[in-house]
């Protein structure tokens, strides 16, 4: 048999999904995986370099196989790229699987990430390209979800053991 992820984490860009994956998996006693950290050493450049040097289209390519591998390989909890959730295929991937959505609100977001331009996907506008990705992505995040964890105002200690009590999961 496979091993599968104990926890996939979901979420917009800057929702915290590297940093309380990184607690939840040192509570489980378990290994931490993030996607987007899987492409950059694959590719050996930053994702923001994918996106201008070849565009958005072949950064999904890129990103569903690096979702794909790491779903079916690792047994720890795994962080996707806020963008995973957009292909089918991987959406059918999370079906049954731990995962947990990790949510907040435009406020939230200009607080964490200031809507920089190192986000390829905020570089003009970004609190109006922001809301624009959630009302696309707010569904697909909720499909795939089987527990809902709100970030706004919480600290990362905080969303990892709500995550961990939604899930009904104990710590190692």
């Amino acid at each position: 048999m496979r091993p599968v992820p104990v926890v996939v984490l979901v979420g917009p860009m800057g929702v915290g999904k590297s940093t309380v994956g990184r607690m939840l998996a040192e509570r489980l006693g378990v290994g931490y995986r993030d996607t987007d950290d899987d492409i950059v050493v694959e590719q050996g450049r930053a994702i923001a370099e994918i996106f201008v040097d070849e565009g958005e289209a072949a950064f999904r390519a890129i990103e569903k196989r690096a979702v794909h591998t790491a779903l079916a390989g690792h047994d720890g909890v795994l962080a996707l790229g806020g963008g995973a959730i957009l292909d089918p295929d991987t959406r059918g991937l999370l079906a049954g699987q731990r995962v947990v959505y990790l949510s907040m609100d435009v406020e939230e977001a200009v607080k964490r990430t200031g809507l920089n331009t190192a986000r390829p996907l905020l570089a003009v506008n970004p609190r109006k390209q922001w809301r624009e990705l959630m009302e696309a992505r707010r569904h697909l995040y909720e499909e795939v979800a089987t527990a809902v964890v709100p970030t706004d105002g919480r600290t990362p200690e905080e969303v990892a053991q709500a995550a961990l009590d939604a899930l009904e999961l104990k710590e190692a």
